[in-house]
């Protein structure tokens, strides 16, 4: 299995802990830890076996070296890594809802290392030589223009070299803010068609299609946990036909019972075929998992990529139901850990797979 490269931000995540709000906790102890999808991706993929590499552009002082030692600590090769003077880690404050209460998360992102660092600082040919595959979320693109356009060029760069591409395309309003005068919807719609032209597999959900793409699954509605599933493989047709270089393309699908009870689960579309596959199933029919217990719901998105690209890479899941099966059942598993990295490693989604639900102590 050859490299599978991500490249985006990583941040500085401070929560408080358990389910406390910020005004109830300030000033005090809250935990940090690191956190930003494409770290998150390339994390997991780790975990559960394969060989990653994270690309990203951070500044020279400790915090970076603790960020390094951490994802060397997963196996993640950060060699590619660029250390310097310009720029600041991006931060991000996440409060942990439960029941009704949502999550909330804060930004503090602007000037951040990578979104100043230009494309052709990074040493693609090196990066990619060894590659296979190539990830950049929705959420590079957002935070400056200098970051989209560094992330064209990679994406570019990887066509040329026959490495596979895939983008989440991870809508973030708060974040499409670098073109004055803009609204957030409408520059995502400009910006993000370019780059999805290079791009090999989609991954989204129903608002991601919607926001992105002005493309809606019937009359699905996320806000009231509605979603109309016969109505996904349709979209995904759509988004393949329109970009002729889309060979596939997952859709999550959460319905939002509350903050800590949601029914999880996804569809993987092949343009090839024009066939959708649902998982997880029983018997024939989609039944989600249903999870009603979140412990931490934030990179739920990137451990179904992570899983997704893992299983499509390594060969042991040569058909689209089990690719996604396991995508799936890996992000399942990432709900019940707290932070964005998500520590399951591949026997552990297995033993998911094969039915062992139920939580019992292994001894």
């Amino acid at each position: 299995m050859n490299k599978i490269v991500t490249f985006g931000e990583v941040m500085v995540r401070i929560s408080p802990r358990e389910n406390y709000r910020f005004e109830q906790v300030c000033p005090g102890q809250m935990d940090v830890t690191f956190g930003g999808a494409e770290s998150s991706v390339a994390a997991s993929v780790s975990m559960l076996g394969g060989s990653a590499r994270f690309v990203s552009a951070l500044p020279k002082h400790s915090l970076t070296e603790a960020f390094l030692r951490q994802m060397r600590g997963f196996r993640v090769d950060v060699d590619s890594v660029l250390s310097r003077e310009e720029g600041r880690f991006g931060v991000y404050y996440v409060e942990t809802g439960a029941n009704q209460r949502p999550s909330r998360v804060i930004y503090d992102r602007e000037y951040s290392a990578v979104s100043t660092c230009p494309g052709d600082a990074y040493d693609w040919d090196t990066v990619l030589a060894d590659a296979q595959w190539l990830h950049i979320s929705g959420i590079t693109l957002a935070i400056s223009e200098t970051a989209a356009q560094a992330a064209l060029l990679a994406a570019k760069k990887a066509q040329v070299a026959g490495v596979t591409v895939s983008c989440d395309l991870n809508f973030r309003k708060n974040l499409w803010r670098w073109r004055s005068g803009t609204d957030a919807r409408s520059l995502a719609r400009e910006i993000m068609p370019e780059f999805l032209n290079h791009v090999n597999v989609v991954i989204g959900n129903e608002e991601d299609a919607a926001d992105v793409l002005n493309i809606h699954a019937g009359e699905s509605d996320v806000l009231q946990g509605s979603l109309q599933i016969d109505r996904y493989p349709e979209v995904a047709a759509q988004i393949s036909e329109r970009f002729a270089n889309v060979h596939s393309v997952a859709i999550t699908l959460r319905e939002s019972i509350s903050a800590t009870h949601n029914n999880w689960g996804a569809m993987l579309y092949s343009a090839q075929s024009a066939v959708a596959v649902f998982a997880p199933i029983n018997g024939k029919q989609y039944q989600p998992y249903e999870i009603r217990n979140i412990v931490d719901r934030v990179g739920g998105g990137d451990s179904f990529a992570a899983g997704l690209i893992y299983a499509i890479s390594c060969g042991d899941f040569p058909e689209p139901q089990e690719q996604v099966n396991f995508a799936v059942a890996a992000s399942c598993l990432a709900h019940s850990v707290k932070g964005d990295f998500n520590y399951n490693s591949r026997p552990e989604v297995e033993a998911l797979l094969n039915g062992n639900a139920s939580g019992r102590v292994q001894r």
